[in-house]
């Protein structure tokens, strides 16, 4: 048996064989593709990530999500500390928890309108289930449609992998969904008629993380209208979006008195060190639904470890250092360097760039051409790489990425949905000067060609599989 010393002092080739033996060796091959899979990381600290040999690695990936707060907050772990120190009970559900408390009314606080109703499980995909669970409980089973976006991403569960669309994920999932198209309000229109008094929920995400595109004003109050007029339970999803990551608290905060039925979040929720997420409910929803005797219970019952004490301790100083910061200014203060800076790239490399899109800390560029000859690579690739339309964007794509990585100290990604461009989604603790020098690292690495770009991480592609 290994110990925490032991693990923590593995090399990369002892991590990647127990990989390939234990977790899944494509998983190995696939991220060994970049030099971020062949090196182990040491610590990280705010917006960087220091390596075994020393290199500091500036990460614009913000965990993807989760690092609103930047790696290690001071307050998050001191937060976790404290309740470490002096012993404080984790879980028990017969005991009241005056940290899912005391969370559960700062959600509120800070949430428009009557969202004053919360539930605390682990992640996004329970989140967006949990919600989903109660739009149709609200209804008494009595309807059974619910409706999604033809691009949207929810999660990987069975619930949440059918919500999502595109269909990602070939597996069994909840029967009635039906889709209609992001930010059309008339689909939306059409699929509800063809369903009529059947539509439980509506679940939509008022920005698509996963795409980098986003609802308009006039479209998310138009279903809100159609919600009401129907009955019909609105889920906004802002597991990603939430926050502060796109310059206002939630995304649809920043239309007045837009308030949907529920809203879901997780990601940088828990500061970055727990994991923990919630779906917040009008009130009127969710004491119709669970606030009865018999049905009190019948919510928890979707996870063991919601509302733990340690998870919500963190979140708790989470939310609070949000607000007390201003994150969503912060993100707009990114928001002043990314948006100019990548539509200067775009017109500087209109062969290289499609277009850049995004708002707050969170932006998009979408990564077109490369060499001719992949075309035809694309036709001819093994397995399901030969299916897939997005083939070559996404390999244009990961060779602009493993240059930033590899000559700039620069940790960007790339999506799995719509068009998979390349993200920049900086922590919201990131300096605007640091996000100046990424841009600029991306306008010396197409200044290379992309070509040039291409060839170079192939071949080291190839002779990493050696």
């Amino acid at each position: 048996m290994y110990t925490l010393d032991d693990a923590e002092h593995l090399d990369i080739d002892q991590v990647h064989d127990l990989y390939r033996k234990h977790v899944n060796k494509s998983q190995v091959s696939l991220m060994t593709s970049f030099g971020f899979g062949r090196e182990l990381v040491d610590h990280a600290e705010g917006a960087y990530i220091t390596l075994k040999d020393g290199r500091r690695v500036l990460d614009l990936t913000g965990g993807v999500g989760v690092l609103n707060h930047g790696h290690n907050h001071p307050r998050i772990l001191a937060a976790r500390e404290r309740f470490a120190r002096d012993r404080r009970m984790e879980v028990h559900k017969t005991y009241f928890s005056p940290y899912l408390a005391a969370l559960s009314h700062n959600l509120a606080e800070v949430l428009p309108g009557d969202l004053s109703m919360s539930f605390l499980p682990n992640s996004g995909a329970e989140a967006v289930e949990g919600a989903v669970k109660l739009a149709y409980k609200y209804h008494n089973g009595k309807r059974q449609t619910v409706l999604r976006a033809d691009c949207a991403f929810h999660g990987k569960l069975l619930g949440s992998g059918g919500l999502t669309g595109q269909n990602l994920y070939s597996f069994p999932t909840i029967p009635g969904i039906d889709t209609f198209r992001y930010g059309d309000l008339d689909s939306v229109r059409r699929a509800v008629a063809a369903h009529p008094d059947d539509v439980y929920a509506i679940l939509i995400e008022p920005f698509s993380a996963s795409t980098i595109q986003w609802c308009s004003e006039e479209f998310l109050r138009g279903l809100r209208e159609l919600c009401t007029k129907h009955k019909i339970v609105l889920i906004f999803d802002e597991i990603y979006s939430g926050w502060g990551k796109t310059g206002s608290l939630f995304y649809f905060m920043r239309y007045p008195d837009l308030i949907p039925d529920i809203v879901t979040t997780s990601k940088s929720f828990g500061g970055g060190k727990s994991s923990i997420s919630a779906f917040v409910a009008r009130e009127p929803i969710l004491r119709k639904a669970y606030d009865n005797l018999g049905d009190a219970l019948l919510q928890s019952t979707s996870t063991t470890y919601y509302g733990f004490g340690e998870e919500c301790a963190t979140a708790l100083e989470a939310v609070n250092i949000v607000v007390e910061d201003d994150y969503p200014a912060r993100a707009r203060a990114i928001e002043a360097v990314l948006e100019p800076g990548l539509a200067r790239l775009a017109k500087e490399y209109p062969d290289a760039i499609g277009k850049v899109a995004g708002a707050g800390a969170l932006w998009g560029v979408f990564v077109d051409g490369g060499p001719k000859i992949l075309d035809l690579v694309a036709k001819l690739a093994p397995g399901g790489m030969a299916r897939d339309p997005q083939f070559k964007a996404k390999l244009v794509t990961c060779a602009v990425i493993n240059a930033l990585y590899q000559d700039h100290d620069i940790y960007a990604y790339y999506t799995l949905n719509g068009r998979n461009p390349l993200i920049f989604g900086p922590s919201l603790i990131t300096e605007p000067a640091d996000v100046e020098r990424a841009v600029d690292a991306l306008g010396t690495v197409l200044d290379r060609g992309l070509n040039h770009l291409v060839a170079r991480f192939i071949k080291q592609k190839v002779s990493s599989q050696w």
